[in-house]
């Protein structure tokens, strides 16, 4: 949404989306290495407060959001299903007038599922459909949107590689064969939806990453390099059709690519085990601006940032960072359609279980045993500014989508600022 009409007479570009900022909620359901089945959305309270975190979004001017679907929790086997657990969500969706982004697989299958058996992807794809067909039925405002499988490379390294999460695998046979089966699951999902709903729109989302060797082990850097420019974009050459052609992926099956964007993206390799977060400063880090046109260029397709965010005290400059990056990326002709500032609401650390406080609201504990959301002040302020710089919205109307972004008021805005990549950004 635009504050106002200010294109000059230049024709208008409609984005994809209602708002060129988005959020989303945690909403993980891994079977975690000593834990069992976790579930996030339990974990961060956000079931019990879902009219509560999408009237936050609202007053925020974000009226597009990424939500959890829990197939472990919901496939009750022989082809059952039991969606009640995403009610509340739909209800204040519908209420608050914001768009839903379904994942359909967050790190979690069920226990009685095999990623490596031949019946996996079929699975997956009955239950795609039916939880289509039910948000659908329920849906207040089109178009429908999905990720099939989230983070379907990383997804392969913690559960296939680092063994944090089922299938607990440890090597990286495992890791590229779990991710290979999970885009086989993704396409089959994809297709599987639009026999029913052509027009749905799909965003495959991964981590933008950069591995180098360690400074003392030069002979490290072919795996270093094999990691950023191979493994990084496996699930995307499968889903794409770029690579791996028997799984049948095309470009329009891949649709809408989301680059995922955190610190620690940036790494030194280990041989064994996950790599190392490049610290600030560090002279080896690379623009972000750079990683979104390398990760764009090979598949054309329009993108999104679809989760980004900074800690603690550090999140309103990270923001700034984040969206000058953006912009530097748009003005390299990057079909940029929005920045997803996530999570809405804090997330407990998977291993610690301590508060990360990278949230647009941090949770206090009550008495009760209640988690008060507690909106970070200066990144609020942060988010106003850049959306009144880009000619957005700072809360939504009574329509949110009357109209979509005009995308020349993006573009517009990356001339004017002409934002440089910059190493140092985070």
């Amino acid at each position: 949404m635009a504050l106002a009409a200010r294109n000059g007479g230049m024709a208008r570009r409609d984005g994809i989306f209602p708002t060129f900022f988005l959020s989303g909620f945690e909403c993980s359901t891994f079977l975690w290495k000593d834990q069992g089945r976790r579930d996030l959305c339990e974990e961060t309270q956000h079931r019990s407060h879902a009219d509560e975190d999408y009237r936050m979004l609202r007053s925020l001017g974000i009226a597009a959001a990424r939500e959890g679907i829990a197939w472990p929790l919901v496939d009750k086997g022989g082809g059952a299903y039991d969606f009640s657990s995403i009610d509340p969500f739909l209800e204040a969706q519908r209420r608050h007038s914001i768009l839903p982004i379904w994942d359909l697989c967050h790190y979690g299958y069920p226990d009685d599922a095999d990623p490596f058996g031949e019946d996996f992807a079929p699975r997956f794809a009955a239950y795609a459909r039916a939880a289509a067909r039910y948000v659908a039925d329920r849906a207040h405002h089109g178009p429908l949107c999905f990720t099939p499988t989230n983070e379907p490379t990383f997804f392969g390294y913690m559960a296939g590689e680092w063994a944090w999460a089922a299938p607990f695998g440890r090597d990286r046979e495992t890791r590229r064969r779990l991710t290979l089966a999970l885009a086989a699951a993704d396409i089959a999902a994809v297709k599987a939806i639009r026999e029913d709903f052509p027009d749905a729109r799909m965003i495959h989302i991964d981590p933008l990453i950069w591995v180098v060797p360690p400074r003392d082990r030069p002979d490290l850097a072919e795996a270093a390099h094999r990691e950023s420019y191979d493994d990084a974009y496996l699930a995307w050459d499968a889903i794409s059709g770029r690579r791996f052609p028997e799984l049948g992926g095309s470009p329009e099956t891949i649709d809408i690519l989301g680059f995922n964007n955190y610190s620690f993206g940036q790494m030194e390799y280990r041989e064994h085990g996950p790599h190392a977060p490049l610290e600030p400063g560090d002279e080896r880090i690379r623009p972000l601006c750079d990683l979104i046109e390398e990760g764009w260029k090979p598949f054309g397709r329009p993108c999104i940032v679809a989760e980004t965010s900074g800690l603690e005290g550090g999140r309103p400059d990270w923001l700034n960072d984040v969206v000058a990056e953006s912009l530097a990326a748009v003005n390299r002709g990057v079909d940029l359609q929005g920045v997803c500032l996530f999570p809405a609401v804090d997330m407990p650390d998977w291993g610690t279980g301590k508060w990360v406080h990278n949230g647009i609201a941090d949770v206090e504990r009550l008495p009760s045993g209640a988690l008060m959301r507690v909106p970070y002040v200066p990144y609020v302020e942060a988010l106003h500014r850049w959306q009144k710089r880009l000619n957005r919205v700072t809360q939504l109307d009574e329509d949110p989508f009357d109209t979509a972004v005009d995308l020349e008021d993006i573009v517009r805005a990356a001339r004017e600022l002409a934002p440089a990549a910059d190493k140092d950004w985070n």
